[in-house]
């Protein structure tokens, strides 16, 4: 038997909210942002004490995912790995 799914719901005190988290569960994050070259998919811990980013390049779909303790370091280094050698499309 399959376990039951779940959803992420918007933080109720913030406005517009931004953030999602785990029903049950607030240190349990994620937010999605984007520039018109890259999506950026930011996910904590379960215990919110590090991140997984998901960096995806708009133009072709080619992603990489980097972790780290700090949200901005794991998104610079998803951005950076992404576009090593060659500036966005």
């Amino acid at each position: 038997m399959s376990p039951r799914w779940t959803s992420f719901v918007a933080d109720p005190a913030e406005r517009p909210p931004r953030t999602l988290r785990e029903d049950g569960n607030p240190d349990h994050r994620l937010r999605v942002e984007h520039n018109d070259d890259t999506l950026l998919v930011h996910l904590s811990d379960e215990d919110g004490r590090g991140w997984t980013v998901l960096a995806v390049d708009r133009a072709s779909r080619r992603w990489v995912v980097a972790q780290s303790l700090r949200q901005l370091d794991a998104a610079r280094e998803a951005c950076e790995r992404l576009y090593e050698g060659a500036g966005p499309a």
